[in-house]
């Protein structure tokens, strides 16, 4: 049986990015169908490579972030290697170019937008970086730590009396990552639908995404002055909270509606705590919600995390268990979903991924194989795509331009 055509089938992207948020964008157009060809580093390669483990003496975090693209190796700070990067993008007539280098740097390589948009007129570039490309702080350098830092998100994270806490995965680059991808999207639609015919520039910076997220809290300093500070899981709903079971486990709960909260006194046998002053309504609850935890979570640490789940689903509160990886690998609602999925790897064999996401119910994107090799896609892309010799390549290649 045949697949069925991805939608951004005909879509070529030279995926420049480094370490995850560049990358993440490039993964996200591939697994649409995009033809994404990833330039790295002669050297090392993208320094994804090195981060996370490895297996084998492959990196594991690689196979995730360049699924369904093409590798080849290319200096773009030597001139040979600028040289060939213009013919790369002439030669694919390029409609989307992913850099993530410190601002300023491809204007000091003459691989600048204007210059490059004169070889393919409809070129989309995507500039990710640490803080834009314009502003104080833009020769900064630009880590998602750093973004989540600034934006906000550490302050009000973690309990009222720890310290600030950031996230122990790359939350603000794959945010920046999601943003990009869309203005990729009407970027696209701006071009072709509606027959503009012209590229245009994505500035990208990994702080503005991750603030704009957290958005309502600018309203509320703007309206009321209001400062938020840490206050651990809580937030302007109770009861709303993670609870310690019997057995050393977790669950979370959240009683965010009227209804729910009414569930949730009923499911532990307190139905009186409905009409109690304390508790009659949202607001009392929030007033009154260190009362409130101590209760709910003093029913909870009686039952173990199966039997209390089943307790409150029977009265249809909005609960679940807080897993671990080893939770979700083997749950039936995930398999369900073919959230998780298994691609054969040449280097690592069979390997478990997230599926692609968004699902798509009439052209539906699919994960054709695994991150390459570095440079595993040299010999396809400069010969064959780009008709150099074999002599041609190997001469590049001793002069480190590939």
């Amino acid at each position: 049986m045949s697949q069925p055509e991805l939608p951004l089938q005909g879509v070529t992207v030279i995926d420049c990015g480094q370490v995850i948020a560049g990358p993440s964008i490039g993964m996200l157009l591939g697994d649409f169908g995009a033809e994404v060809i990833k330039v790295e580093n002669p050297v090392g390669g993208d320094q994804i490579r090195s981060f996370g483990r490895q297996k084998d003496g492959a990196s594991i975090h690689s196979k995730l972030y360049s699924r369904n693209k093409k590798s080849i190796t290319l200096s773009l700070s030597s001139q040979g290697g600028q040289e060939l990067f213009r013919r790369l993008l002439k030669t694919t007539s390029c409609d989307i170019l992913i850099e993530s280098f410190r601002p300023g740097t491809l204007e000091k390589w003459g691989l600048d937008f204007e210059s490059l948009r004169s070889i393919c007129p409809g070129l989309i570039m995507i500039r990710v970086s640490g803080f834009g490309q314009v502003g104080p702080y833009r020769q900064r350098a630009g880590f998602g730590t750093l973004a989540e830092a600034m934006s906000g998100f550490a302050h009000v994270t973690g309990e009222p009396d720890g310290p600030p806490t950031l996230p122990p995965f790359a939350l603000a680059d794959g945010i920046a990552a999601l943003y990009a991808t869309v203005g990729a999207m009407i970027c696209l639609y701006q071009r072709d639908a509606r027959g503009r015919g012209r590229g245009q520039v994505l500035d990208v910076s990994l702080l503005e995404p991750i603030f704009n997220l957290l958005g309502p809290y600018l309203l509320e300093y703007d309206q009321l002055g209001l400062v938020p500070e840490r206050q651990g899981n809580r937030t302007a709903s109770a009861p709303r909270n993670t609870y310690r079971t019997a057995d050393g486990r977790w669950i979370a709960l959240a009683g965010s509606t009227q209804s729910i909260a009414a569930r949730v006194f009923n499911a532990i046998g307190r139905p009186e705590l409905i009409t109690d002053p304390r508790f009659k309504d949202n607001r009392s609850r929030v007033a009154h919600v260190e009362e409130l935890d101590a209760i709910v979570g003093a029913w909870v640490g009686e039952r173990t995390q199966v039997d209390a789940i089943e307790a409150l689903l029977d009265h249809e509160v909005a609960v679940a268990p807080i897993w671990d990886i080893r939770d979700l690998v083997t749950d039936a609602h995930m398999a369900a979903r073919e959230a998780i999925i298994t691609v054969d790897d040449r280097e690592l064999g069979p390997i478990r991924m997230p599926a692609v996401q968004p699902r798509l119910s009439e052209t539906p994107g699919r994960v054709r194989h695994a991150g390459p090799a570095l440079g595993e896609h040299n010999q396809q892309i400069y010969q064959e795509l780009m008709g150099l010799s074999p002599q041609e390549l190997a001469d590049l290649k001793q002069q480190g331009v590939v």
